[in-house]
């Protein structure tokens, strides 16, 4: 297939930015760079992995799980089904975490995923250390292997655990920082997100009825593990902040929100008054 075929075969099936993931495809399993693309619109690529790789961003798999691995705070990350696809979205909480973790912090991370935040952590300061927790077995392996991958893996302790189950893993610790990307989508908004979306796994999507079931259980029960002065950090949803700062109020807690650049609700700082 040529890449002029790619982008249109992509272009038909509904693809946004068919011409850039087709570049992206053609450079994964063809070897072609950016640079080269010119040169080579209609030569003709015999590429097995090729091919089936653009039968399934046809079906919208998200291009992420094709090639297996994506960009995430400057690093490279490997990603599959078992974990949510790391987005530019949650390098805000990595940004503002990394403004308000003081020196040799400590912090909990529940729900890691791939484990791009505390990895992205990790990596950028030299002086932190973390905990970092998901409930699914596969999905820990993803966050183990990245973690492993980026020499972090000495000071990220990875452990599988669900956090509405008793934490005994903490023992008598003390974080500086508990933070989180839960779940967060409303159940009931599940079925109109995206095609690629709802490829990726449902328990890292919904949050509930209301979409705020884990915001209320960490700010409930996990503030007792906060050291002095200690703070939780939560991505939200673009419309979430308003109930944030009602759940942190509810427990006596003050509760500051974030926008991305497009003056959205994206981070929740809650400190205990």
């Amino acid at each position: 297939m040529t890449f002029r075929q790619t982008v249109e075969t992509l272009m038909s099936a509904g693809i946004e930015s068919a011409r850039a993931e087709a570049a992206i495809l053609f450079e994964r399993f063809c070897g072609v760079t950016g640079a080269e693309l010119p040169l080579v619109y209609d030569k003709e690529f015999v590429s097995p992995e090729l091919s089936k790789a653009i039968e399934k961003r046809v079906l919208h798999i998200p291009l992420q799980y094709i090639i297996g691995r994506w960009d995430f705070f400057g690093l490279e990350l490997e990603v599959n089904e078992a974990c949510l696809c790391p987005r530019p979205d949650t390098e805000i909480l990595v940004e503002t975490s990394l403004l308000l973790l003081p020196l040799n912090a400590s912090f909990l991370e529940l729900c890691t995923g791939s484990g791009c935040i505390s990895i992205a952590l990790c990596n950028a300061r030299q002086d932190l250390r973390g905990i970092a927790t998901d409930k699914f077995q596969n999905t820990l392996k993803v966050a183990v292997k990245n973690a492993e991958n980026h020499s972090v893996i000495d000071r990220l302790s990875l452990i599988q655990a669900d956090l509405f189950e008793e934490p005994d893993y903490i023992g008598d610790k003390k974080f500086n920082a508990i933070i989180s990307n839960p779940p967060y989508i409303k159940s009931g908004e599940i079925v109109s997100l995206s095609p690629e979306v709802r490829h990726e796994p449902l328990a890292a999507l919904d949050g509930g009825a209301d979409g705020l079931d884990f915001y209320r259980h960490i700010v409930g029960n996990y503030a007792k593990y906060l050291s002095k002065d200690g703070i939780m950090i939560f991505e939200i949803g673009f419309d979430q902040g308003r109930e944030l700062c009602d759940i942190a109020d509810d427990h006596g807690y003050t509760c500051e929100i974030i926008k991305d650049l497009e003056k959205n609700d994206r981070v929740a700082v809650v400190k205990v008054r």
